[in-house]
């Protein structure tokens, strides 16, 4: 059972990331936040019809967060917490969560409650989104292209998989065999080959392909996707210039 709609507000970024793998292994389109506030953004944008709440996050009361989520009629809640007492998994509960599972837990439980609220809710379904903006990165879903500082960059498929897959995991590093299994998860490719995907995909979104900072090596992990830099000044700066040169045209 796959096509679900699923929003994970969850505050560490690695179990954050994991389920995300997990439940995309399965096709459901996920989508991730950290926060209260950004997970109500999600949430006006992309209407999932599944919320993975863990209690505890930085920014907001959970429970508060769960009862307005309830008050909206929509969406099914899986509660994930590190509080175990009765009255903490009933004051869950009683929010609005249609399930809650407590920390530590393993994978196969939670697709197993994952797939059993889906069944509870067929009817409710998402719209797969169309493309994903990030300002100055935008990533059409349905056209395959990518557009960057306003221009169109040609990609192969294997750049726009990774560059994809990159974006989705919101700046949380990924090793190759993550890179590997999530871009073509019917690959049995050495998960090497993902450094010459993403040599050959600095050429083309880099201001500087040999010290690159929009797609970054984290040592001892693999690579991230560094939005963050899309924001900034210079690089806004630097990109124009270097794409302009890169524009001239060859004599004939």
């Amino acid at each position: 059972m796959g096509d679900a709609c699923i929003l994970i507000v969850e505050g560490n970024p690695h179990l954050r990331s994991l389920l995300s793998w997990h439940l995309q292994q399965s096709k459901h389109w996920v989508y991730q936040s950290a926060n209260v506030d950004h997970a109500k953004k999600i949430i006006y944008a992309h209407c999932p019809s599944l919320v993975i709440l863990e209690t505890d996050l930085p920014d907001g009361n959970s429970l508060e967060f769960c009862q307005w989520l309830q008050q909206q009629q929509q969406y099914l809640i899986l509660m994930l917490s590190s509080r175990t007492t009765e009255a903490d998994i009933v004051a869950g509960l009683k929010s609005g969560a249609d399930d809650y599972i407590t920390k530590p837990f393993g994978i196969q439980e939670f697709m197993a409650r994952v797939e059993a609220l889906i069944r509870r809710r067929r009817g409710i379904h998402c719209t797969p989104p169309i493309s994903l903006d990030y300002g100055d990165l935008i990533i059409d879903l349905v056209h395959r292209r990518v557009i960057l500082k306003g221009n169109l960059i040609d990609l192969t498929p294997q750049e726009f998989n990774l560059l994809y897959v990159l974006a989705q995991a919101e700046g949380i590093p990924l090793t190759r065999s993550e890179l590997l299994h999530r871009g073509w998860p019917d690959s049995i490719d050495n998960p090497r080959t993902i450094d010459t995907h993403v040599l050959s995909l600095r050429k083309k979104i880099e201001i500087d392909p040999r010290q690159p900072s929009l797609i970054q090596t984290v040592r001892n992990v693999g690579y991230r996707l560094n939005r963050e830099i899309l924001t900034m000044g210079k690089w806004k700066n630097d990109y124009h210039k270097n794409y302009k040169q890169t524009q001239k045209v060859a004599p004939v």
